[in-house]
């Protein structure tokens, strides 16, 4: 797939290039919708499903977490099938497992379903970025800047659709609105994107590490959520030792690893990893935690909990065109810190209100603080990792980030869960269980806080 450079006629972009960024934009906020639409449904799915709510926020972290565990896999499969096979094949399984999971009848049928539906999700969005930069060529970021719209919009309206499906039709209808969308999504794929004719040698993958990874990742969530049983323990043991396994066959592998652990030795790359899986994680762990309180301790609607979400996604909108002009003015370290700051001051909101009952203007302030503050985080941490890899490592950078970033979505929500879980579970209020369930929120974005003061003050400098 070469670039259309044929198709730019007077600064215009051509509807050939139009096309593919429409069908690419359709795989980007697929992915990230169903990323935050189960925010707001938690409560009812675990009614519904006959469950409790520490096991049904699995239909979160699960696919969370096989959205982290499949990206590696992008750049093998294209090399292998070609880019426009392997995008067709993910809306296509996105397509049928989001069938699935509105024909579940368990909640544990519904985490193994939204599991199969995070692994196609967690190819669609490099895949997106992918045919975008096959046909923009020179022109990229001008694209670029259009494909971060379906990222932003997707949390933005993602809880809101889900509390208007859950007030006019059943829960499935969450997964069942896939359908028609992926349908069109394929229909499109299969008529505008061309197979390119500059395929590359296949690559290696690191099938080993990949596994160790997965294994490690999945028994040591597996091991929190049953830490006070014997089976628990014995999980996270487990997750130790394929943790050390891959650590030993990484030393090895080198440059061949799947994350080459050379890269951790670099302190502004090693330091922008602990940033960006901790805001990550405070991320996500608020989307989950923020429409329980709404729901459970208000006694709102599911559609009225998902409109008093959109204030978090509009903080998030507000501060990245901007990202670029407040670089500059603050530089890296005092952006990221006082973004943490941002994030931390809105949850300390969210903790007296849990506490003393429930304000429209501290949850629309608290959520706006939370929103920007998570914004104002991840670009100057991702701008100083990259910028202190040397460029023949970037590759392998990207790849490192991306899988950090996205475990710190399921580790933090699934540690918060446990908390909420627990303090539910001996008999204390639900106003007290969220209270500390936010408090202990706050406990990470302090460290997100800590981790943001050690960037380098400035972006570092380029390295060859």
């Amino acid at each position: 797939m070469k670039p259309l450079v044929n198709d730019i006629r007077d600064g215009q972009w051509s509807s050939d290039v139009w096309k593919v960024v429409a069908v690419a934009a359709i795989g980007s906020f697929m992915a990230q919708l169903d990323a935050t639409i189960v925010n707001v449904s938690l409560t009812t799915l675990a009614h519904e499903l006959r469950t409790s709510l520490n096991t049904i926020q699995w239909t979160m972290s699960g696919y969370l977490l096989a959205l982290a565990l499949t990206l590696p896999l992008s750049g093998w499969l294209v090399d292998r099938f070609g880019t426009r096979a392997v995008y067709l094949a993910c809306f296509v399984a996105f397509t049928l497992s989001s069938a699935l999971c509105g024909l579940a009848w368990s909640g544990e049928s519904l985490i193994v379903f939204r599991i199969l539906q995070g692994m196609s999700g967690g190819l669609l969005t490099p895949m997106a970025q992918l045919v975008v930069a096959r046909v923009a060529g020179e022109r990229l970021p001008q694209l670029a800047g259009i494909m971060t719209m379906p990222v932003l919009l997707a949390p933005l309206f993602g809880p809101a659709i889900a509390g208007v499906l859950l007030h006019v039709a059943s829960w499935r209808w969450l997964f069942w609105l896939n359908l028609p969308v992926g349908g069109l999504a394929v229909v499109m794929a299969m008529l505008f994107l061309r197979e390119e004719s500059d395929r590359q040698a296949p690559r290696s993958l690191d099938l080993r590490g990949l596994g160790l990874v997965s294994v490690a990742s999945v028994l040591f969530l597996l091991g929190l959520d049953h830490v006070a049983a014997m089976g628990g323990l014995a999980a996270l043991l487990a997750a130790m030792t394929s943790a050390v396994s891959y650590w030993l066959w990484a030393r090895r592998q080198g440059e061949r690893a799947l994350i080459d652990l050379r890269l951790l030795k670099v302190p502004p790359f090693r330091i922008a990893l602990g940033g960006l899986f901790l805001m990550n994680g405070v991320s996500f762990a608020g989307q989950m935690l923020v429409p329980v309180y709404f729901i459970r301790d208000c006694g709102m609607s599911p559609e009225r909990a998902g409109l008093f979400m959109m204030p978090l996604a509009l903080g998030m909108m507000c501060v990245f065109p901007l990202m670029g002009r407040l670089t500059a003015y603050f530089g890296i370290r005092r952006l990221a810190s006082f973004g943490a700051i941002a994030a931390l001051s809105g949850t300390l909101l969210l903790v007296v209100m849990a506490r003393n009952g429930f304000s429209f203007w501290m949850s629309s302030v608290g959520l706006l603080l939370r929103g920007a503050g998570i914004g104002a985080v991840g670009i100057p941490a991702m701008s100083a990792g990259y910028r202190s890899i040397a460029k023949p490592d970037l590759p392998m950078a990207t790849t490192a980030s991306n899988i950090v970033q996205r475990l710190g979505g399921p580790v933090i929500t699934t540690l918060c869960a446990i908390l909420l879980g627990w303090q539910l579970g001996t008999q204390k209020s639900t106003t007290d269980a969220l209270t500390a369930a936010f408090a202990f929120l706050c406990a990470f974005h302090l460290l997100l806080f800590f981790v943001a003061m050690r960037l380098p003050a400035t972006l570092p400098k380029e390295e060859n």
